[in-house]
């Protein structure tokens, strides 16, 4: 009686590994191919066929030639997706307020002109450490520094970040945001 339990056991365990550990996986990657390619396979943003990033995890861009995101809290590497996670820094400690400092210097030693407010969102990281979004805010202030730098117009650059917002969720839901590496990929992709 037990011999036969045992096998009876085995034999569900096989029977299930197989429908969860092989059929089932199988069907849900063909239905996320099927109807969700773009999303199945990392949201990647491709350039002449090369993938350059995804539209879903910032990228960390230092040229004063190209729009600056948020500060990334990922640790060792930034905007390491394996390690995702906000700093968890208050407001009050001194490497939060360090961080900041340093951000701050960086816009401002690369714009000295723009002496307006500096959004919040250029000088702290998101909670996950990886967003690869800014406010509107963001965008506009840095507006005047890619304009010089690049040769163009604010109008020019303005329409450009007009065109890389993404509205409200639903309409209600958040703020508008501009996506920082397809609109420095749409900076590179302009032609005067």
């Amino acid at each position: 009686m037990i011999k036969g339990q045992v096998k009876q056991a085995i034999l569900i365990f096989i029977v299930l590994s197989i429908i969860t550990g092989i059929i089932y996986p199988l069907f849900i990657t063909g239905i996320a191919q099927l109807f969700f390619r773009g999303q199945a396979n990392g949201s990647l943003i491709y350039r002449n066929g090369t993938p350059v990033g995804s539209s879903l995890i910032g990228q960390a861009f230092n040229d004063p030639r190209y729009f600056w995101g948020r500060i990334s809290a990922t640790s060792s590497v930034p905007f390491n997706a394996a390690s995702s996670s906000g700093s968890n820094l208050g407001p009050s400690n001194p490497a939060l307020l360090e961080e900041v400092k340093a951000r701050v210097k960086a816009l401002k030693d690369s714009d000295p002109d723009n002496t307006g407010p500096i959004p919040v969102d250029l000088v702290t990281s998101s909670a996950s450490g990886l967003d690869p979004h800014i406010s509107l805010a963001a965008a506009y202030f840095q507006a005047p520094r890619i304009a010089r730098l690049r040769g163009l117009s604010q109008g020019t650059v303005k329409i450009l970040i007009v065109k890389h917002t993404s509205g409200r969720l639903f309409g209600l839901i958040g703020e508008p945001v501009v996506n920082v590496l397809e609109l420095n990929l749409a900076l590179d992709e302009y032609k005067k």
